[in-house]
């Protein structure tokens, strides 16, 4: 099943991040800049995107540290980023990586 990850096109780690995963990634997942979207999403819709990853799956939407670890799988070194949802390790990885998204957006768009 193609998935499409959405990612934030202004923020140079997020950018870092895709441009290794495009080279590495394979032809069932597709990569988006939310700024490239601009006509096809409500401000709201962007807002709600630029503040975590969103990746789609079919219908189903994964956020956060959940759809970077499923971006991941896309790749041969998924079975590293399967880690990051271990039981004992998915709740320090998301409580990071939302404080880390938090910080991002604020630095970025919060003025």
């Amino acid at each position: 099943m193609k998935e499409t990850l959405y990612y934030d096109g202004k923020c140079s780690l997020c950018v870092a991040e895709m441009d290794k995963l495009a080279v590495i990634k394979g032809d069932q997942l597709d990569l988006k800049d939310i700024h490239q979207l601009s006509d096809q999403l409500t401000e709201q819709e962007q807002d709600k995107m630029l503040r975590v990853l969103h990746l789609q799956r079919g219908d189903q939407w994964i956020t956060g540290i959940d759809a970077n670890i499923a971006a991941w799988q896309h790749t041969r070194w998924g079975w590293i980023w399967r880690v990051l949802g271990w039981p004992i390790i998915k709740p320090v990885a998301n409580l990071v990586y939302q404080r880390w998204a938090r910080w991002r957006y604020d630095r970025l768009y919060t003025k």
